[in-house]
């Protein structure tokens, strides 16, 4: 059974930082892209980073980019996102997926993260 956990969502302030975790189990994550995805309140879905199963290449959303770190570390099957300077419009519910292509099969039920003063 595939399932994606993401965990370290919650309330920061503008300019505060919080890192997301996402733990893989069910497939084999070491062999696997993944990425990051959020849908704010009232928007549609936005991609946030990808990374390769080996780390070697990660890539970011102009939204985010010089803010936002994606990680990984494949001997926990973990996938981390960590977020700095974060923005009140960088509140969403954020996904972690696994990357198949161009699309995605398997998803996280997601976690808040609500940036507010």
């Amino acid at each position: 059974q595939v399932q994606l956990v993401e965990s370290g969502g919650g309330l920061a302030q503008p300019g505060g930082s919080l890192r997301l975790s996402c733990a893989g189990s069910g497939f084999t994550f070491s062999g696997s892209d993944m990425s990051w995805a959020r849908q704010g309140p009232g928007k549609g879905l936005e991609w946030v980073s990808d990374i390769v199963k080996d780390s070697t290449r990660t890539y970011y959303a102009d939204s985010v980019k010089g803010r936002f770190t994606i990680s990984r570390d494949n001997a926990k099957n973990t996938l981390y996102l960590q977020m700095n300077d974060l923005k009140p419009e960088d509140t969403a519910l954020y996904y972690c997926i696994r990357a198949v292509g161009s699309s995605a099969d398997y998803w996280g039920q997601g976690i808040q993260v609500t940036v507010s003063s």
